[in-house]
Formats: C-alpha cells, sequence, structure tokens
C-alpha cells in the first residue's frame, strides 16, 4: 500500500510504475472512519438496487393486451396492477441517484482536499479511493442493465400515458400520490438518458467542481487522472494483476478507470481527449478492449462522452 506514493506521471508510467491500489481490502483509518461508514450505507444498498434492475422482468404482456383491448376494463385493471409496483421500483432507483449524488459530494471532499496532493490522497485514504472506485463500477454495471432492458421505458411510458387519462376521466389514484406529476417529469427525464446514472454522476462531479470554486479545478481533474493511470498501471503489469484474488477484480478495475475517465472529460475544461491530456486516453481504450471477454468489451466503453469524442482517438 506504501507504495502508492510513488505514483505515476507519464515518465513513471513508462518505468513501470511502482505502486498498487487495493481495490480488494483497503480498510478504513481513523482518519477515514466516519465517512467511510455514510458511504458504506449507500453502497451496501447499490448492492440492493442492482438486484431489483437484474431482475427487472417488466409488464410487457400485460401492456400489449391492454393495448390491444382498450375497451376490456378487466384487461386495463390487469395493466395497471402489473405496472403500479414496477414504477415504484423505477421510482426507488431514481430516489436512489439523488442520495449518489449527495454520497459522491463527500467522497470528493475528503480526496480532494487542500491539505495534500491528489497522489497522498489516494496513498493515505485507499478505503476512501476503493468506495470512490465501488460507486463508478455501480454506475456502469447499473447503465448497463438499463441499457438493455427496453421494458423499463416502455413500463414507465404506459403508466404516464395511463395516469394522465385517469386525471381527464377525474379518476383519482392512490398511486398519484406516490408518483406526482413533478417527480414522474424528473424520472423521465433521468431514464430517458442512455446511461442515467453516470450522467447523474458527471452532473455531480461538475456541480462539486462549480460549488467549490476556492479549491482549484486541478484538485479534481488530477485526482480522477490520477486513478485512472493507477488501473492502467495494474491492468498492464502482470505483478499487480496477480495480486487480484479475483478475476472479477479485472473487470472491477476496467469499469473504474473508464469511469474516472468519463468523470474527467466532464469536468475537465478542455476535456480526456487533447493531446496534451493527462490521460492517455487511447492506450487505456485498448487495454479496456482487450482485457475484456467480446460480450463485454462493447459495455464497458459505452458513454454519449466517448461516443462524441471518439474521432479524437485516432490523431
Amino acid at each position: 500500500m506504501g507504495n502508492l506514493i510513488k505514483v505515476l506521471t507519464r515518465d513513471i508510467d513508462n518505468n513501470s510504475g511502482n505502486f498498487f491500489l487495493d481495490f480488494e481490502n483497503a480498510q478504513p483509518t481513523e482518519a477515514e472512519k466516519q465517512q467511510w461508514e455514510q458511504v458504506n450505507e449507500v453502497l451496501m444498498e447499490a448492492q440492493g438496487i442492482l438486484q431489483d434492475l437484474q431482475s427487472y422482468s417488466g409488464a410487457g404482456e400485460a401492456i400489449r393486451q391492454a393495448i390491444q383491448q382498450p375497451n376490456d376494463e378487466r384487461v386495463q385493471e390487469t395493466a395497471w396492477a402489473a405496472v403500479v409496483p414496477l414504477v415504484n421500483k423505477l421510482k426507488k432507483f431514481y430516489e436512489f441517484s439523488v442520495k449518489l449524488e449527495g454520497t459522491l459530494h463527500g467522497l470528493l471532499g475528503f480526496l480532494t482536499s487542500a491539505h495534500c496532493s491528489p497522489t497522498q490522497h489516494l496513498e493515505q485514504e485507499q478505503a476512501l479511493a476503493r468506495q470512490f472506485a465501488e460507486i463508478l463500477h455501480f454506475t456502469l454495471r447499473f447503465d448497463e442493465l438499463k441499457m438493455t432492458n427496453p421494458a423499463i421505458q416502455n413500463d414507465f411510458s404506459y403508466y404516464r400515458r395511463t395516469l394522465s387519462r385517469m386525471r381527464i376521466n377525474n379518476m383519482a389514484t392512490e398511486e398519484e400520490n406516490e408518483v406526482n406529476n413533478e417527480l414522474a417529469n424528473r424520472m423521465s427525464l433521468f431514464y430517458a438518458n442512455a446511461t442515467p446514472m453516470l450522467k447523474t454522476l458527471s452532473d455531480a462531479t461538475t456541480k462539486f467542481v462549480s460549488e467549490n470554486s476556492d479549491l482549484p479545478i486541478e484538485n479534481t481533474t488530477d485526482c480522477l487522472s490520477t486513478m485512472a493511470s493507477v488501473c492502467k498501471v495494474m491492468l498492464e503489469t502482470p505483478e499487480y494483476r496477480s495480486r487480484f484474488a479475483s478475476d472479477d477484480t479485472v473487470l472491477f478495475c476496467l469499469r473504474v478507470m473508464v469511469g474516472v475517465i468519463i468523470l474527467y472529460d466532464y469536468v475537465h475544461p478542455a476535456g480526456a481527449f487533447i493531446k496534451s491530456s493527462k490521460i492517455d486516453v487511447c492506450t487505456q481504450q485498448n487495454i479496456c478492449m482487450t482485457r475484456l471477454p467480446p460480450s463485454k468489451s462493447k459495455t464497458c466503453y459505452k458513454s454519449d462522452s466517448v461516443d462524441k469524442k471518439e474521432h479524437h482517438l485516432s490523431e
């Protein structure tokens, strides 16, 4: 753990980069403990969110029947009864994204504070760095599951159409109290995004920078670029990869590397894709594509940010 202090510039990278960030076993120091415990509660909830999303099957058949038989009251009631609990799940997912935003602000406050450099933060606060990595891993995993499940938007669209029709017919519902019109609008914007949780994290990071104007933006961007480089070297170096207790840690490390690159691109005024960037995007993209099985390589590096700027990678 101690040799993380030797962290990387590009010159150090060329000399193999003597460091290892312990994503599997890092434990909080006394200084980290209070913040760590707060974040840990959110991360425990995140596991349940992923399980619920993974098992989300949708109400597609009931909705199809309701559309095909608009005058059959029993069919309409069946579809509505199927959709309402699913929308409550979607509400829970959205509300968790709001909670995650606040959690990220707390972590960034620790990892970018001015009392030491980004490298020293990662050296001294590895447990919090690990939690930051776990948030990024959760984010990309959530969005991967969401992108491959069209039932989410179909269910929510049907819910909103049906609720609107009920209002027109003056049919009050208890469900409207659960998801009022304002909340439904926010949820609609959230789920309309291809990668909603990543968008939440990107906006939250940008907001953190703007709200902490006394903190140089470099504190945040250097923290992100340093973590990206840490992941890169751990994945490139057989000695470090051999320390991973599980093959799943490789995928974890890849997702974290992708996540911090995307956040860096959102926050840095010039983005991550310029030649002078502190992030070696070309090399890191190649690592992502070659270290993954084919079924995972596309989703690991999928984001609006990357898609829009992909042409810079060949420069």
